[in-house]
C-alpha cells in the first residue's frame, strides 16, 4: 500500500479522495491553481503544492507540472478525480514513465474506451447491444445534414472525446444539425482538445441508466448495480439514484452481464461506468464507458456500502478486490441532488460571486435516514467563473425510494445558502413532481415539464399560511428584542403580506406559542410553535402540531421566505401601515427591450450580427461562453442592429451590453 498519494483535483472531488485516503492512513498532497490557494480541499490536505494559473489550461490540465510536484513531495500514486485529467491514456502513461501509480484504469483501457467512436467498435465486437448511428468521424456540417437524413431526425450530435454533456446537442432539423454542429465542435477543441465528431440515433423516451463495474488487475470484475440518471438539463445529469425504479432483476442481471464483459473485453483495471440509453420496453443500448469515478458514485456507495475510492486504491496498489459479486447487496434506496451555483429563474445562467452564508443540513443516520453532503465549499468560498459551478452534491439514503425522496425534500428544505443564485428551488420542485414521484422518468424530462422555464413552486393554502405565521413569528420576536426598555406589549391586530396579498389576522401568545386567527375563512385559526432566534437562517416551527421548515431571510422592508422550491416576500404590517402601503406608487421596471444584454459572466466567442443587419424573432446574434459552456444568445423580436458594444474573446459582466438594435 502506498504512504503518499497527490490529488490531480480540486473541489468537492479533491475533498471526497482526502477523507478516505485519511481513513486509510494515507498523507495526502493538494495541487492547486492560484484561485483555489484558500479552498477547503488546500486546507484539508498533508501537503500542498501551486501548480499554475487559474485557467486549467494553465494548471489542472497540465501533467507535467503535476508529475513535479508528486515527484518532489515523494507521492508514490496520483488519483485524477474526474474531469480535468482523469480520462487521459497519454497522463496514465506519463506516470507509468515517472514510475508514479496512477489510481485508475491501464492507459490501453482508457485509450479504447475514451474515443466513443472507437468504443461502440469494441462494444458491439464484445456483443454488447449498441445504439443505430455512423460511427465514422464527420468532417464537416454538410457532411453532418447528410448523415443524419439517412439516419433519421431526431439525431444526437456527439463528440468522440466528450463528456459531462459538453459538446452534444440533439437535432430534429437539417438546419439544427448546422447550428448544433459547430457549436459541439466548439465546446470539444475548448474542453478536450479534440473536435472530432460523430452522430447517432436519439433513442425516444430515453433513460440513462448505467451501471457501476469494479475490476483488479487479476481479472475479476464485478457489477456493483445500477444508477438511474435521466433527469438531466442540456445533457448534464441533476439528480440520480440508485437503483432505478424502471428496471427488474432479469434487466439487471442482463446489462451487467453486459458492462463486465465490455470490462473484460479491454482489460479493464479500477472502478469504472458503463452507460446505457433505456427505453420505456428496457431495451437497452450502450452508450459509453466512463473510465474514471462517476460524479454520482456515492448513491452507489449508500446502497452496497462499498468505498469506491478506497477499491480504487487498493486496486492500484495491486491488491485483488476483497469483494465477490456474491457479496454486492443493493440495500435501501439513494438519491442525489447536485446543488449548483447557477440561476434556475434566469434559464439556469451561472452564477459567480462569493458565498455569503452557507449551513447545509446535519450529516448522519437518525432513524433509518441518512443525509450524506460531498462539497468542497465552506462559508466565505468563491464561486470562480473557470471551473463547474457545483457546490455540492447532496444525498439521501432510506428504506424505499419515497423515504429517501422525502428525505430529500426536508434536507433541501434546510439547505441555508446564500451569496450567490442557486437551483435548490428547482431540485425541490422536481422531486415533489408527481411524475418524479411516480418514476416515471426520462432524460427529457425536464425540457417536457419545464417547457417555459423554471417560475418557482405553487404552495396550497395550508402552506402559505404556515409561511404568513412564519413571518408574525419572525418579525414579532424582532420586535421585542429591538424594545430595549421591555416596555414592548403584543399587539393584537397585523396585517401579513404575502407578495402584496393582504392577510388581515389578530395575534394571542399562548405559552412560548402564538395563536393566530386570519381574517380569510379558508386559512382561519393557526398555532405556531417555534424556537427560532433573530439572524438564524431556517426557522424550524410546528404549525398546527405538523413540523414547518421555512428558510428566512431579511430584505428592504420584510422578509423572503422560501420552502420547498417556492419563495415569497413578507411584510407584517400594522393596518394602518397597511393602509397606507397600499397607496404607495410602483415603480415600473426599467424598458431594456432594445438592447441585447449578457445574461451571465463570461467570454464572447462570436458576434453573428453586424451593425446595420436585419434580424428576426429567434435568429442567434452572440455567442457566450461561461464555465465551460456556450450559450447562443438570440434576438427576441424582430429588428435592426443599430451597434455592437463588445468584441471576439472580451470578457463581459451579467448584464453588460452586448449590441444595441435601432
Amino acid at each position: 500500500m502506498f504512504s503518499k498519494i497527490l490529488i490531480a483535483n480540486r473541489g468537492e472531488i479533491a475533498c471526497r479522495i482526502i477523507k478516505t485516503a485519511r481513513a486509510m492512513g494515507l498523507k495526502t498532497v493538494a495541487v492547486y491553481s492560484e484561485a483555489d490557494m484558500d479552498a477547503l480541499f488546500v486546507e484539508m490536505a498533508d501537503e500542498t503544492i501551486p501548480i499554475g494559473a487559474a485557467p486549467a489550461a494553465e494548471s489542472y490540465l497540465r501533467a507535467d507540472k503535476i508529475i513535479a510536484a508528486a515527484k518532489a513531495t515523494g507521492a508514490e500514486a496520483i488519483h485524477p478525480g474526474y474531469g480535468f485529467l482523469s480520462e487521459r491514456a497519454s497522463f496514465a502513461e506519463a506516470l507509468e514513465k515517472a514510475g508514479i501509480a496512477f489510481i485508475g484504469p491501464n492507459a490501453r483501457a482508457i485509450a479504447a474506451m475514451g474515443d466513443k467512436i472507437e468504443s461502440k467498435k469494441l462494444a458491439a465486437a464484445a456483443g454488447v447491444s449498441t445504439v443505430p448511428g455512423h460511427l465514422g468521424v464527420i468532417k464537416d456540417a454538410a457532411e453532418a445534414k447528410r448523415i443524419a437524413k439517412e439516419i433519421g431526425f431526431p439525431v444526437m450530435i456527439k463528440a468522440s472525446a466528450g463528456g459531462g454533456g459538453k459538446g452534444m446537442r440533439i437535432a430534429h432539423s437539417a438546419e439544427e444539425v448546422e447550428q448544433g454542429f459547430a457549436s459541439s465542435m466548439n465546446e470539444a477543441r475548448g474542453a478536450f482538445g479534440d473536435d472530432r465528431m460523430f452522430i447517432e440515433k436519439f433513442i425516444t423516451q430515453p433513460r440513462h441508466i448505467e451501471i457501476q463495474v469494479l475490476a483488479d488487475r487479476h481479472g475479476n470484475v464485478i457489477s456493483l448495480g445500477e444508477r438511474e440518471c435521466s433527469i438531466q438539463r442540456r445533457n448534464q445529469k441533476v439528480i440520480e439514484e440508485a437503483p432505478s425504479p424502471l428496471l427488474d432483476e432479469k434487466t439487471r442481471k442482463a446489462m451487467s452481464a453486459q458492462a463486465i464483459a465490455l470490462a473484460k473485453a479491454v482489460g479493464y483495471d479500477s472502478a469504472g461506468t458503463v452507460e446505457f440509453i433505456v427505453d420505456g420496453a428496457r431495451n437497452f443500448y450502450f452508450l459509453e464507458m466512463n473510465t474514471r469515478l462517476q460524479v454520482e458514485h456515492a448513491v452507489t456507495e449508500l446502497v452496497t456500502g462499498i468505498d469506491l475510492v478506497e477499491q480504487m486504491i487498493r486496486v492500484a496498489a495491486g491488491e485483488k478486490l476483497g469483494i465477490a459479486q456474491r457479496d454486492v447487496k443493493l440495500n435501501g434506496w439513494a438519491i442525489e441532488s447536485r446543488v449548483y451555483a447557477e440561476d434556475p429563474f434566469r434559464n439556469f445562467l451561472p452564477s459567480i460571486g462569493r458565498i455569503r452564508r452557507y449551513r447545509p443540513p446535519a450529516e448522519g443516520t437518525l432513524n433509518g435516514l441518512t443525509i450524506r453532503n460531498d462539497t468542497g465549499i465552506t462559508e466565505g468560498s468563491e464561486i470562480s467563473l473557470y471551473y463547474d459551478p457545483m457546490i455540492s452534491k447532496l444525498c439521501t439514503h432510506g428504506p424505499d425510494r419515497a423515504a429517501a425522496t422525502a428525505h430529500m425534500i426536508a434536507a433541501l428544505n434546510e439547505f441555508d445558502l446564500a451569496g450567490i443564485e442557486h437551483n435548490i428551488p428547482f431540485l425541490s420542485s422536481v422531486l415533489a413532481h408527481p411524475r418524479f414521484q411516480a418514476g416515471k422518468l426520462t432524460t427529457g424530462f425536464i425540457a417536457e415539464e419545464y417547457p417555459q422555464g423554471f417560475n418557482g413552486n405553487t404552495l396550497d393554502s395550508s402552506e402559505m399560511a404556515a409561511l404568513a405565521c412564519v413571518a408574525l413569528d419572525a418579525d414579532l420576536k424582532l420586535r421585542a428584542r429591538a424594545d430595549k426598555a421591555g416596555a414592548h406589549k403584543l399587539a393584537e391586530d397585523w396585517v401579513v403580506m404575502l407578495d402584496d396579498l393582504d392577510h388581515p389576522a389578530k395575534v394571542a401568545r399562548l405559552g412560548a406559542g402564538l395563536s393566530v386567527v386570519f381574517a380569510e375563512k379558508t386559512i382561519g385559526r393557526r398555532m405556531i410553535e417555534s424556537d427560532w432566534k433573530p439572524g438564524e437562517g431556517v426557522h424550524r416551527s410546528r404549525v398546527d402540531g405538523t413540523p414547518f421548515v421555512a428558510l428566512i431571510e431579511a430584505v428592504p422592508g420584510g422578509y423572503r421566505l422560501r420552502h420547498s422550491g417556492a419563495a415569497h416576500i413578507a411584510q407584517v404590517l400594522s393596518p394602518r401601515a397597511a393602509e397606507l402601503r397600499r397607496l404607495m406608487p410602483k415603480k415600473k421596471p426599467a424598458d431594456n427591450s432594445r438592447f441585447l444584454m449578457a445574461p451571465m459572466p463570461g467570454r464572447v466567442v462570436e458576434v453573428l450580427a453586424g451593425e446595420g443587419q436585419e434580424v428576426k424573432s429567434g435568429e442567434p446574434l452572440a455567442i457566450v461562453e461561461a464555465m465551460k459552456m456556450e450559450n447562443v444568445l438570440k434576438a427576441e423580436r424582430d429588428g435592426t442592429v443599430k451597434k455592437i458594444k463588445v468584441a471576439k474573446g472580451q470578457s463581459i459582466a451579467v448584464d453588460e451590453v452586448i449590441l444595441e438594435f435601432a
